[in-house]
């Protein structure tokens, strides 16, 4: 949703920063609910975010709706081939384990960017931001009708930093570390009323587990304080074509012909100018499993209890 369900407890929730956060806690990665096609084991989770993925418009591929829809079909397809006579229904999830799974939802960035890739102006991109969360907030009330009980809510990151946006905005406002201002603001405002919507449903569902990570704090960390982690050119894609100050061109995009990979061994925040490097992701997912940017601030284990 992207969201992922996996673990033993299995966890639903999304793709890089659950990678890292995976190999850190030597479990395996979990299988995308697609390959479902091909009689892949759920018995760890399932991860049901794609690229691109948005709240907004609902019941397009693959929106937070359908995915939502993806799940209650592998929920209800897992549970009936877990109490089968079948000799695979080990590779699924019974009915504990989808009562005892983290569910694990980050999405709402690609919501303020599309609007501002639209030409909206950053009034008309925040005007979006009660509705986005509304749907948020709708899905974590469904997938509690579903069973879920422990929910790993994910703000967004500081998008005014991508190396892709930097170099496709024409009029910079840049704050003091050359992000983009405005379009950091629509994150920060995004992730405010992420923020209360997770305080109001921990009143409502009085029996669930609702942790908000700012994972906005941690990715912007590592632009402001660059230096300390040896990022020498934290706004530069290390994939992608143009040489500084950001290597990205949308026509030449990394693993395009024309496209330049840095040095191995360098160390570069951003990727391909929208995702974050392997390294990156290792530092942002050792702050996030020390719970100390959670609310509240469980410790990590909290969620392995029956």
């Amino acid at each position: 949703m992207d969201a992922y369900f996996s673990g033993d407890p299995p966890v639903v929730c999304p793709t890089d920063v659950f990678s890292s956060i995976s190999s850190s806690l030597n479990t395996s990665l979990l299988r995308p609910y697609l390959d479902s096609l091909g009689g892949t084991r759920f018995q760890n989770g399932a991860n049901f975010a794609i690229v691109g993925s948005a709240t907004l418009p609902k019941n397009v591929p693959f929106s937070l709706s359908i995915q939502l829809m993806q799940f209650s079909h592998f929920k209800s397809r897992s549970l009936e081939l877990a109490s089968s006579s079948n000799s695979l229904k080990g590779m699924y999830i019974s009915e504990d384990g989808f009562k005892n799974a983290l569910y694990m939802i980050d999405i709402g960035q690609n919501d303020i960017s599309h609007s501002f890739a639209k030409g909206n102006s950053y009034s008309q991109t925040v005007k979006l931001i009660p509705q986005i969360v509304s749907e948020i907030q709708s899905g974590i009330k469904r997938l509690y009708d579903e069973g879920g009980r422990r929910f790993w809510i994910h703000n967004t990151g500081p998008l005014g930093c991508l190396p892709q946006k930097l170099s496709m905005v024409t009029s910079k406002d840049l704050d003091q570390h050359g992000c983009l201002a405005s379009y950091n603001s629509a994150a920060k405002l995004f992730n405010q009323r992420l923020d209360h919507m997770c305080e109001e449903l921990r009143s409502q569902l009085k029996d669930a587990t609702i942790i908000y990570v700012d994972i906005y704090t941690i990715k912007y960390s590592l632009i402001a304080n660059s230096n300390e982690y040896g990022f020498g050119r934290p706004l530069m894609a290390c994939c992608g074509y143009g040489g500084t100050p950001y290597n990205y061109n949308m026509n030449i995009t990394c693993g395009h012909r024309g496209s330049n990979v840095c040095d191995k061994g360098s160390r570069f925040v951003s990727w391909d100018g929208i995702h974050y490097t392997e390294t990156a992701n290792a530092i942002v997912a050792m702050k996030v499993l020390s719970m100390q940017y959670s609310n509240p601030s469980n410790p990590f284990h909290f969620f392995c209890r029956r």
